[in-house]
């Protein structure tokens, strides 16, 4: 078991101890005309630990991540990834990154391993028949691979997605919401196989999930956005103990309804509604 999960986890590109932090982020901001959507936020990610960034709709959840990605330049601040500035090194960390959206489409008339292959080329895997072949059949997609993509259930979709941003065994995997469309029994799996590539790879996971149950099972750290603005920024079971209450969804719902701890804490009834 432990070896197939090596195998799982790959060579990757470049090695997996560095002095930098993998991520590190200083007074970041993005403004869109007269809406802030990122109010000068900081935070550092520590070398293999998985962190969820959570909020409502319009916390600045997806703005940050692009800018992590160096998708958009940023209104101030910045963004540090193994120690390079992304708005100038973006290419040169890419080989270290990768990322996963359930939003964001393959190319539909391609086959699985079409686009995999493209995806492998890109990011200059060797042997990239080989690595395709070994995370198709991990994440248990190999019978899909000459499929055409566009032809996939939602569910298979989520678990290609997944496929492309393991190709390059990434040191930095971004996840927006990892297992959505996937049944029970198969999103359980997807983040025991992520558990399992973050431990054997040393790897950091910045996940984005409006699951509150699977950020405590994988989180060792929530940052809580509200209104662009980090509101919260601990473990999971600190948040609960904080808030005094039972669930982190909980814990959520007091945020992006105002509620802080420190409100909670003055009222009469911390467990009420």
């Amino acid at each position: 078991m432990v070896e197939a999960a090596r195998k799982f986890a790959g060579d990757g590109a470049g090695g997996s101890d560095f002095a930098q932090a993998p991520v590190v982020v200083r007074g970041l901001a993005k403004n869109y005309g007269a809406v802030t959507a990122v109010d000068h936020i900081s935070f550092t990610i520590e070398a293999g630990t998985t962190v969820a960034l959570l909020g409502g709709n319009g916390a600045g959840k997806t703005t940050t991540i692009a800018m992590l990605l160096g998708l958009i330049e940023p209104s101030a601040g910045e963004v540090r990834v193994f120690g390079a500035d992304m708005s100038r090194n973006r290419y040169d960390v890419a080989q270290r990154i990768n990322f996963q959206s359930p939003y964001v489409d393959l190319p539909a008339r391609l086959t699985v391993k079409e686009n995999l292959t493209v995806y492998a080329g890109l990011y200059g895997i060797a042997n990239a028949g080989e690595r395709i072949a070994s995370v198709a059949e991990h994440l248990q997609i190999d019978m899909l691979l000459d499929r055409p993509t566009g032809k996939l259930s939602a569910g298979q979709k989520t678990r290609v997605g997944l496929a492309k941003a393991l190709l390059n065994a990434p040191e930095l995997l971004l996840l927006d919401e990892p297992t959505a469309s996937l049944d029970p029994d198969t999103a359980d799996w997807i983040r025991r196989k992520l558990k399992d590539y973050a431990r054997e790879r040393n790897a950091t996971l910045l996940i984005a999930s409006h699951n509150m149950a699977e950020v405590e099972r994988l989180a060792d750290r929530v940052i809580l956005l509200q209104a662009g603005r980090i509101v919260e920024d601990e473990t999971p079971r600190a948040l609960i103990e904080n808030y005094g209450r039972e669930t982190l969804e909980d814990v959520f719902l007091d945020v992006v309804r105002g509620r802080t701890a420190q409100k909670l804490a003055a009222e009469p009834d911390r467990k009420a509604s």
